[in-house]
């Protein structure tokens, strides 16, 4: 396949734009850091999921116990498997 001038950098545009951002972004108000639930990951009580904590640059699992969606937020309390710490997220709305 023979590509034109400049038609490298238009396919890679296009691909940025095609594929957007679906993380679910959030923040923990204890600790004040932000973090990040990828797309596909499903958040109900007693389930485990994956997240990126921004604050100590790491990925970390932990357990859902509580969702709460108040409309404005949603408020996600989760049993932290690495610290052994609950923490209370509060998520974007979707």
């Amino acid at each position: 396949m023979k590509l034109f001038p400049g038609s490298t950098t238009a396919i890679c545009t296009m691909l940025a734009f095609a594929s957007p951002a679906a993380a679910w972004e959030g923040y923990d108000r204890k600790t004040g850091t932000y973090i990040e639930i990828e797309e596909g990951q499903t958040v109900h009580s007693r389930r485990e999921i994956e997240y990126y904590d921004f604050g100590r640059r790491e990925y970390r699992r932990g357990s859902v116990e509580s969702v709460h969606d108040d409309g404005a937020s949603v408020e996600i309390e989760v049993y932290d498997r690495h610290s052994g710490e609950y923490r209370t997220f509060e998520m974007e709305s979707e």
